[in-house]
């Protein structure tokens, strides 16, 4: 894939198997103007994800895709530039044209409480079981393996004291929401000025 003139606003390809409050954030961040980006579609391997909904309410091309041949020729066929994984659970395997072009966010400090299995509630869990003095979020491209790309940003929340899950995963995406459409930001400049 060329590089892209960087007065260009990435077309972002949007995946997830859940709610989509992730998509929302970036959506939110779209419309206020502190994230230059549009939502060129967005894709899910579950059919009953609220996400799609979501996504079909602001008038998003929205699919459900199982097959990941099918998910590449969905998203060169919207003509993303970036691939953004927002809460999508699966593994999905790089074609050459993306590499380095598909963005993860995980709601742990990797490399710590990452990995097959390692998503959602689950992770906090074990950080609190792991007694973690802090947690956070990484953002990370992605590669063959759960959670191991390179790491693009983190941020870094207190676990505190009387912490739940719940209350340790509404810190966790609290910091989620700001980081995401930074690192998006950031990696769609270092791509361009390669």
């Amino acid at each position: 894939m060329a590089p892209v003139p960087s007065h260009h606003r990435p077309r972002l390809g949007v995946l997830l198997s859940g709610t989509g409050r992730t998509l929302q954030n970036l959506i939110d961040r779209i419309v206020d103007g502190r994230l230059r980006a549009s939502i060129a579609g967005v894709a899910s391997d579950r059919d009953a994800a609220y996400g799609l909904q979501r996504a079909m309410e602001h008038g998003l091309d929205a699919q459900h895709l199982r097959e990941p041949s099918e998910i590449w020729s969905y998203l060169q066929e919207v003509d993303c530039d970036l691939v953004i994984l927002a809460g999508y659970l699966r593994l999905l395997p790089i074609i050459p044209d993306f590499k380095d072009r598909v963005l993860n966010i995980h709601p742990s400090l990797l490399p710590k409480h990452g990995g097959k299995g390692m998503h959602g509630d689950r992770v906090h869990a074990a950080v609190l079981a792991a007694k973690e003095t802090e947690s956070g979020c990484t953002v990370h491209l992605c590669n063959e393996r759960y959670d191991d790309g390179r790491v693009l940003l983190q941020a870094r929340v207190p676990v505190l004291p009387g912490d739940d899950v719940k209350k340790l995963a509404a810190r966790v995406f609290a910091a989620e929401c700001e980081a995401y459409p930074a690192a998006i930001a950031m990696h769609w400049q270092a791509l361009n000025t390669r």
